[in-house]
C-alpha cells in the first residue's frame, strides 16, 4: 500500500508539471505573438494613414522628394531621411570606440571600488531626461562647441565642402555629440555584460601562456564578445535614430538637406515632433504619418541587418 501511494503521489506530481509546462509554453507563446501583433499593428496603422500621401506622390517621389511646403501641398522626406541617418551615423562614430572602450576599462581592468561606482554613473546617464540634456546641449554644449571645436576644424579644414560654413553650435554636429552621450551608456552596459560573461578560463588559458593583459583582451574576450558588442552598438544606434527632444532643441530645424557636418538639419523624428500638432487635416497630416513609417521601416531594416551582422560574427567563434 505504501508504494502504491508513493507512485501515485510521483504520478499525480508529475502531471501537475506537466500541466504547468504547458501553462507556461502557452503563455510565452501568447506572450511573444502579442508584441508580433504590436509590430504589426503599428505598422498597418502607419501605412493607413500614409496612402493618401503616396497615392499623392507616388512612393519613390515622396520618399526622394526634398520639398516640404505646407502653402502648396508639395511633401518630401528626402531632407529629413538625410538628417536622421547623418546626425544617427556622427553619434554611432563618435559613441562607439568611448563606448566599448569603457566597457573593456569596467569588466577588466578597474578595480571594484572603482568599476562599480562608474557603472552607476553611466547608467545613471540612461535616466536622464531627454529634454534636460536638450536644455544642457543648448546653454553650455553648443556654446562650447561653437568657440572650439567647430572653429578648429572650419578654421583648418574649411576648403573641403563637408567641414565648411560658419561655426553656429547649433546643426547637424552638435545634434550627432548630443545623441553621441545619450547612446554611450545603452552600449557600456550591453558591452560590459557580453564581456562579463565570456568564460574566466579563456583569460586563464592566456595568462598560462604567457600573454599580456592586452593580448588576453585583444585576442580572447573581444573575439568572443564581438557578435553581442555588435548587437550592443545597433541598440544604441535604434535609440538615435528615433531620439526627438533633444535632438529637435539642437539640430536647428532647417528644412534643406545638409551638405556640411556643421549645417542646420532636421530628423524625421524632429519632423513630426514640430510640426504634427499644427499640420492640417488631410495631405500634410498623412505626409508626416508617413514620415513615421519610413523611419519604423529604416528601423527594421537596420535591426535585420544587425542580426545578419550578429549570427555572421559569431559564425566563426562558434565553429571554433
Amino acid at each position: 500500500m505504501t508504494k502504491v501511494a508513493s507512485g501515485g503521489a510521483r504520478f499525480g506530481a508529475d502531471s501537475r508539471g506537466r500541466y504547468n509546462d504547458r501553462i507556461f509554453r502557452g503563455t510565452s507563446r501568447a506572450s511573444a505573438w502579442v508584441v508580433i501583433a504590436i509590430i504589426v499593428g503599428i505598422g498597418v496603422m502607419l501605412l493607413l494613414g500614409s496612402l493618401q500621401a503616396f497615392r499623392e506622390f507616388g512612393v519613390i517621389p515622396f520618399v526622394t522628394g526634398t520639398t516640404w511646403d505646407p502653402v502648396r501641398d508639395i511633401y518630401g522626406a528626402l531632407p529629413y531621411i538625410v538628417g536622421t541617418l547623418l546626425s544617427s551615423g556622427i553619434a554611432l562614430i563618435l559613441a562607439t570606440p568611448v563606448a566599448i572602450l569603457t566597457a573593456i576599462y569596467l569588466s577588466e581592468l578597474a578595480p571594484r571600488r572603482v568599476a562599480i561606482p562608474l557603472t552607476f554613473l553611466i547608467e545613471l546617464i540612461a535616466a536622464i531626461p531627454s529634454v534636460v540634456i536638450g536644455l544642457w546641449g543648448i546653454f553650455i554644449l553648443t556654446p562650447f562647441l561653437k568657440g572650439t571645436v567647430e572653429a578648429w576644424v572650419v578654421g583648418i579644414f574649411g576648403s573641403i565642402p563637408i567641414f565648411a560654413g560658419p561655426p553656429l553650435g547649433i546643426g547637424l554636429f552638435a545634434a550627432g555629440v548630443i545623441l553621441a552621450i545619450m547612446i554611450v551608456p545603452t552600449i557600456v552596459s550591453v558591452s560590459r555584460e557580453v564581456i562579463n560573461s565570456v568564460p574566466a578560463t579563456q583569460r586563464e588559458a592566456m595568462f598560462a601562456l604567457g600573454a599580456t593583459r592586452w593580448e588576453v583582451v585583444t585576442k580572447a574576450v573581444l573575439p568572443a564578445a564581438r557578435s553581442g558588442i555588435v548587437g550592443a552598438v545597433i541598440l544604441g544606434l535604434g535609440r538615435a535614430l528615433g531620439e526627438t527632444m533633444a535632438v529637435t532643441m539642437v539640430i536647428g530645424n532647417a528644412q534643406d538637406i545638409p551638405t556640411s557636418l556643421f549645417d542646420q538639419a532636421q530628423t524625421i523624428a524632429s519632423k513630426i515632433a514640430t510640426t504634427f500638432n499644427e499640420a492640417a487635416i488631410g495631405l500634410q497630416t498623412s505626409s508626416l504619418i508617413a514620415l513615421g513609417l519610413i523611419l519604423l521601416v529604416i528601423t527594421v531594416a537596420l535591426n535585420i541587418i544587425a542580426r545578419l551582422l550578429v549570427w555572421q560574427t559569431a559564425g566563426p567563434v562558434g565553429n571554433e
